[in-house]
């Protein structure tokens, strides 16, 4: 058998030009069946977006109570203005939460489950919401023992290494049913530990509400009190 040698890149394209991609050309003008390729190894599957929300769920139905430290970054799109602010959040099931704000802060935003208490200090108001129009436990829901994040929203894996996000995945939820509170919410979940480390709530406005939670503490006991809260004399307290 006649040994094959191959033409130089240039000579192989110009003498194989109207030959099928299949066929390699030899010396001497006749062709050859190129032995065909090895298949490419699949790449690695990751887990889908639902898979991840089942993997959250999963972690937040085991908790009875969840306290955490937060960093909280409002941004106002209209105005250009940025708010920054930190301080101690505490969920407890069903659907109770609190927020306290460090000083000079010193905001609280408190549910008991059916009413949302949003105090201001600098302006020494309150406002008194429906928990259902609040974006707070309407985005948070997973977390409180009121909804589950497969069944309450459309989920989308995004790419965690384009948001910045290491170790972990990024998920868009957008809730199946639509709701004035928000239009999407954004979960930074942990890949070891399955827990939301950021949470990033975006509004028809464009106003854009992110929460970083770290230190966090499961099951453990909730101060008596802690979902009460009665605002200072004088403050204007404003309802729907």
């Amino acid at each position: 058998m006649r040994k094959v040698r191959f033409l130089s890149i240039p000579s192989l394209l110009a003498a194989c030009a109207v030959v099928p991609a299949l066929l390699l050309c030899s010396t001497d003008g006749h062709t050859q069946a190129a032995a065909p390729a090895a298949p490419a190894a699949a790449p690695a599957k990751g887990p889908s977006a639902e898979e991840i929300g089942r993997r959250v769920q999963a972690f937040y139905d085991s908790t009875k109570t969840f306290k955490a430290t937060f960093a909280q970054t409002y941004t106002i799109k209209v105005q250009n203005v940025k708010k920054e602010s930190k301080g101690t959040v505490i969920f407890e099931k069903p659907g109770k939460m609190s927020w306290s704000y460090d000083a000079p802060n010193g905001n609280r935003v408190v549910s008991d489950g059916k009413v949302i208490r949003v105090y201001e200090k600098e302006n020494e108001q309150m406002f008194e919401t429906p928990v259902k129009n609040s974006q707070y436990p309407a985005a948070l829901a997973f977390l409180m023992g009121t909804g589950q994040l497969v069944k309450d929203f459309n989920l989308k894996l995004l790419d965690a290494a384009q948001m910045k996000f290491e170790g972990g995945y990024v998920l868009e939820g957008t809730p199946k049913d639509a709701t004035p509170a928000y239009q999407k919410v954004l979960l930074y979940v942990d890949a070891q530990t399955n827990q939301v480390r950021r949470v990033l709530i975006l509004d028809a406005q464009g106003n854009k509400n992110r929460f970083d939670f770290s230190a966090p503490v499961v099951n453990q006991p909730v101060g008596k009190g802690e979902f009460d809260f009665t605002p200072p004399p004088g403050t204007r307290v404003v309802k729907p």
